[in-house]
This record gives C-alpha cells, structure tokens and sequence, in this order.
C-alpha cells in the first residue's frame, strides 16, 4: 500500500487495515481502466456477483451501452425511453439558460409531469460510446521516420485527423475521435454516436442542488441533492437530430436497474464514466509547476473574477445573475478544487516524494550499460524543457486565460476566423461559403452572448491588460506594452480597455444579429476595434504557441521514454492516465480518517441536513417540508434500519475525478445505487497520486 502520509501516521494506516481485515473478502486494484483493460480484472474475487461481460461485452449488450456523456459529465439510462440520471451541476447550465425572472427554474426547480412539458436542454448533447480501435501502429509506423520533434508532432496529428476523416466516412452515423493514452506511445480510436435533443425532466431546487453552496462543495460530510433527470430524443427514424416537436425519445441498448434499497457499508460498488485528466504518470517537474505558478495563478484569477461577477450581477438584478451563474458556478468548483490541491501538495510534500522516485530512475538507468546507452541522458532532457516552461510561465498562462475572461474578445476571434476562411476562397465561391455557415456562426455568437455582460466584460477584460503589464520584463506580451506605454501603465491600461469599450458595436447583440449577416460583403468590409485587436492578439498568440508547441513536442518524446524506462524500473506496467473516455474503477463504501483522531463515517442523513439549517449561513437554507416529515419520522421507505434515518451521501474509496461527475454508483449486480458527484476535500489531489488512505469519492445515495 503507498503511504504518502509518512510514519506520524501510523496509526491511521493501522486503522485502515483493521478495516479492511475486518473484510477478508475484499482486495482492490487502483485505478481508471480503460475498456481494453477490464478482461484482465478479477471481480469476482473482490466482490462482483454478476459475470464480468456484462459490465463490458465487445460481442453483445453490456451495462457500458447503458453509459453516455453529457455536458462534459457522466449520465446513464435508467428507462427504455431515454431517462438520463446525472448531477444538478451537470444540468446547471441548460437550467441556467431556460431560466429567466419570471421562470426561474435556476431558484426554484423544475418538474415536467409529462414528456409534452419537458424543456429542451441547451447547448447539450449526449454522446455514447459505439466501439474502439487500437491505431497506435498506423500512427507510430507514420511518424517513425520523422527525426524533428515538431515535424513529427505535425505528421502525428495530421494521421490522426485522417483516421477520424476515414472512420465518419466509413461510417456517417458517428463522430470519430483518436486518443492519446499514453504520451507519444498508444492511441485509440473510439467512435461515439450522438444526440443532439436532449431535454430537461427534473431540476430539484437550489436550495437541494446546492445545499451547502460552496461552504460544503468538495466538503465531507455532505448533504447536498446535486442530481437531475434528462431525456435523449432522435428523429422518428432513430437517427440523431437537433431539437424538434417531431422527435420521440431514444431507446437505448441497454438500460441500469434501480435500486432504492441503497448501499451499506463495506459493499462492493463500481463505478463506469468518462473521467477527465489525471497526472500520474509524469516526472516531478510537472507537479512542480502546477504547484508554483498554475494552481496559484488561476485561483487567484477566478477569485477576482467571482468577485466582480457576484457584485455586478447583484447591482444589475436577476436577469444578470442568471446569466452569470453557470460562469460563476464553474469558476467557484475550480477555485475550491484548486485550493485543495495546493493544501494536499503541501501537506503531503508530493513533488520531493515524486523528486525522490525519479531519482531512484536515474540510479536504475546508470546501474545499466544498456539503459544508460539509450536514457542516460533522459532525465536531464526532461528538466531541461521544464526550465524553459518555468522560465515563461506567468506569459503562458496569460495567453491560456486571456480569451476566457472576455466574451466579446471570443466574439471577435469568431468573426475574424470567419471573415478569414472567406477570405482564403476564390471570389466565385465565397458567397457560397457565407450562405452555408452564417447560420453556424451566428449560433456561436448566440450562445456566448447568452452569458454576456457588457459591465462584467469591461471590468474583467481590464484586470487582464492591467495583468499583463505586470509580467516579467522577459514574458511582456507586446501588443498590450505597445498600446498602453506610459508613466502609469496601470492608468494606461484602463484607457486603453475603455476606448477600445466605448467605440465597439459587438457590444449591442441586437446590431450583430441585425447587421453582420445580411450578406458576405458586409461582414467582409465591417471595421471594428476589437476586431483590429483580436486580429493582431491571434497573431501574437500564435507566434507564442509555436515555441510552446516545439517545447510540447519534444517533451511528448520524452515523457514516452520516461514510461517505457518506468515500467522497466518498476517491474509492472501502468493504466494511461485518463483523458475524457470511458473508464471503470471500483472499491467499496469506506469512511476514513482525514486528521488524526478524527473518523468520518461513510454515511450523512436527513438529521445532518436539519443540524446544518440551525446556523444563520444562506448555503443551509433547505426547504421547510424536509423538517416537517424528518420530525414526524415519516421517511416511509427510505428509512435506513442501521441509521434510523433517511441517508443522504456516501463515501467509497473509488478512483475519480472530473468527468465522473453524475457516473452510475453500482451494487455488487450492476444495479444503481448513487450518483457520483464530487470528492472529498483530500481526494482534490487525485489527479497527481492517489491513496487509500485518503482517495474518497462523494456520491449521491439513490
């Protein structure tokens, strides 16, 4: 078992034990297993009742048919008419934009009593996962040849792009995406079928979605109700169609069983879903980096911009907080996250233990004539282009921030690609080219106007010109030193973003929506100051991203060394780091302790919910009805006997992380238990190590 706590807690390691010697059944393998993976468990010997093929049966239905993803999380089906269960979160944005003062089912919830009042989810899709192939061969046998890092990078991603093209011709009912699993070394193709109407079946209230707003979120224990319905719907024929009266609910291959008998503790449980990016298989010097200037650098930035939203949208009334909140909302998750990683690193000194175990490599390789011949100088290499990396940090990160912190900089940067790709085609044929995607451009635009605040933009559009005055001499980003130069650059740079505020019409929407689409030689003649400025933005991030991307190049190369000489070092072999397919991880439902001398019990219920909403803080409001039936003890069949309550949460000691939002919790017989929603506050560092010990995930109980 790995310790990363050290020996001052021993006793907490004794204590996990005893617990699980109390199990004599129970053994557990960590990690996120990639489909091709699943064959090589044994889960029966850990606790599965039903055969292993139906969890995954490339040769028939599976439970895994019953997966999709959805808004970037996990759903599943739980009816033969397309009923998606997943997280409120997940669903938060499309709440977010059904929502207005009068309707404001943000606050107040939603519940469609029929499938006529359901109401269409916008800007979601559910994407289901149809089959893979291992192309590693073809792209590698491609690349071989190529001795340029940079070259060879291009060559790799323009084979991928051609085995996508070729897979969607082969096959026009599905998207095709190739994955790097492990770093310059394996890639998969996985096809996925897609449905573009989906719909809105039930929103719980806010004061249940949330319940211990940011207060509890990544907190044990918890109560909070964060889970949604949804429903998938097709085009009368079964095939994918955006939204429409005429459309009929999916039907799914396969569909989980409910079971409202729930979980005790100690059950075997796994979890299926589409988990994000996990880090764990790369040297010390990245975990050094996200220590010392990425984790930093944006909480403090989505502090400040929380900060401004939540003010303005106060000032300005509903209809801007509503606009505001799914930004708000995202920001304030990563935030916490984020801090939780940062207090995990510290107390646990990750980058000296992954320090120490790399250079427990670099004695293994130069203890081999042989190794030392072909990785001698490996580890040198890789903390060379970390320098360079650290070297021009804050500039990097300025340029990965700087379009996400103003939608009408987004806004111009789609308008000139657009105005480009005309620009790049014949004359005879750009009229054409206009007619075929104004439609799409203009849907693009809606969607980030939808959120758009002409006040909030300014503001925070601003603090980042202001930010970029303060970088380093040797990181300045030279189209902002260029206009705002000066004795007080700080005031410079407030001129500067408020002329260029003031003279703009892309902020009036109803005058793009009016004007820019009446006809190609419009928007081709149309001037603009943001526009003048995205252009020449773009063309100094490019000549940026073109080092980053030789630095990015040259360390894929490395780092696929680094696994290989890893594996060799470590006598196993390891999973590829997750990066948004399908996954299985499995456990058990496990307290733990956090702190010595404190145990945190795998359950809350009800009584915790009515013991929170005694304090005077708005993140525990909860609506009056749950006290009336809790003092009454009417829990009528949701009583749990080993409780005496109504459960609410649980803990299990699964491997997750971002993308398992809204994952299926299933019993022992693939029957769903929980909804996965979050992790507790230790676990935030699952992404860099995980550990028994501390490694708990946070679901919701069925």
């Amino acid at each position: 078992m790995k310790n990363f706590l050290g020996k001052t807690f021993a006793a907490f390691i004794i204590v996990s034990l005893m617990s699980f010697i109390k199990s004599p059944n129970m053994r557990f393998d960590e990690g996120m297993f990639p489909l091709s993976e699943i064959s090589k468990l044994d889960l029966s010997a850990a606790g599965l009742k039903i055969p292993q093929k139906e969890i995954y049966n490339p040769d028939s239905t599976s439970l895994i048919d019953a997966l999709v993803n959805v808004g970037g999380c996990t759903g599943s089906f739980v009816s033969d008419q397309g009923l998606i269960i997943t997280n409120h979160h997940c669903a938060f944005s499309a709440v977010q934009l059904a929502s207005t003062p009068e309707n404001d089912y943000l606050e107040n919830g939603f519940v469609a009593k029929t499938q006529e009042q359901e109401i269409e989810a916008k800007g979601l899709t559910c994407r289901i996962t149809d089959s893979y192939e291992d192309v590693s061969d073809e792209i590698l046998t491609t690349a071989s040849q190529v001795n340029n890092p940079v070259d060879r990078l291009a060559v790799i991603k323009q084979k991928i792009k051609e085995i996508e093209n070729r897979a969607e011709k082969d096959d026009s009912t599905i998207t095709a995406q190739v994955s790097e699993m492990f770093i310059g070394k394996t890639y998969v193709l996985f096809r996925y079928k897609t449905i573009k109407d989906v719909r809105l079946v039930y929103v719980p209230q806010r004061k249940i979605g949330e319940f211990g707003g940011e207060t509890d979120n990544w907190v044990w224990p918890r109560h909070t109700g964060d889970f949604s319905f949804m429903r998938a719907y097709v085009a009368q024929d079964g095939s994918p169609a955006t939204y429409s009266k005429e459309n009929v609910p999916y039907q799914p291959k396969k569909h989980i069983k409910v079971n409202a008998n729930g979980a005790q503790e100690g059950d075997f449980t796994f979890i299926l879903g589409y988990p994000g990016r996990t880090f764990r298989n790369y040297p010390w010097q990245f975990t050094d980096y996200q220590e010392k200037y990425q984790l930093p650098y944006i909480s403090n930035l989505y502090t400040y911009q929380n900060q401004v939203m939540e003010k303005i949208g106060q000032q300005k009334g509903r209809a801007s907080e509503l606009a505001l909140a799914t930004r708000i909302k995202r920001n304030a998750n990563v935030l916490k996250n984020y801090q939780g990683k940062l207090k995990g690193l510290n107390n646990l000194n990750l980058v000296d233990q992954k320090r120490l175990e790399d250079q427990k490599l670099i004695a293994f390789i130069n203890d081999s004539l042989e190794l030392k011949s072909q990785y001698g100088n490996l580890m040198a290499n890789i903390d060379r282009v970390y320098q360079q990396i650290n070297n021009n940090a804050y500039q990097d990160l300025w340029f990965d921030h700087i379009y996400g912190s103003s939608s009408l900089l987004r806004i111009a940067r789609e308008i000139n690609n657009f105005k480009k790709e005309i620009y790049n085609r014949p004359i005879s044929q750009r009229e054409e080219y206009f007619s075929a995607n104004a439609g799409k451009l203009e849907k693009q635009l809606n969607e980030i106007y939808d959120s758009y605040d002409y006040d909030v933009d300014k503001t925070l559009f601003t603090e980042m010109v202001v930010r970029a005055n303060r970088l380093p001499l040797n990181q300045k980003i030279k189209i902002i030193s260029y206009r705002t130069r000066g004795f007080n650059p700080e005031e410079q740079s407030a001129e500067f973003a408020n002329n260029l505020f003031q003279f703009t019409r892309l902020k009036d929407p109803q005058y793009v929506k009016r004007n820019l689409f009446r006809n190609v030689g419009f928007i081709l003649s149309y001037k603009d100051p943001i526009l003048n400025f995205e252009q020449e933005l773009s063309q100094e991030k490019e000549r940026h991203d073109l080092e980053s991307e030789r630095q990015t190049a040259t360390l894929n190369e490395l780092l696929a060394d680094y696994v290989r000489v890893k594996e060799l070092f470590q006598k196993k072999g390891f999973l590829p780091d997750a990066n948004r397919t399908l996954r299985l991880t499995y456990g058990y439902v496990q307290g733990f302790y956090p702190a010595d001398g404190t145990y945190s019990m795998p359950f809350t219920t009800i009584r915790g919910i009515i013991e929170k909403g005694k304090t005077d803080l708005t993140d525990y409001k909860y609506p009056s009805v749950i006290k009336d039936l809790w003092e009454r003890k009417d829990f009528g069949t949701f009583k749990s006997d080993t409780l005496n309550d109504v459960p609410v949460c649980f803990l299990y000691n699964m491997d997750t992380t971002g993308g398992n939002s809204g994952s299926p919790i299933l019993n022992a017989y693939g029957e769903l238990i929980g909804v996965n929603f979050d992790r507790a506050y230790e676990a935030t560092i699952n992404d860099y190590a995980w550990n028994q010990n501390y490694s708990r995930s946070i679901g919701e109980g069925i």
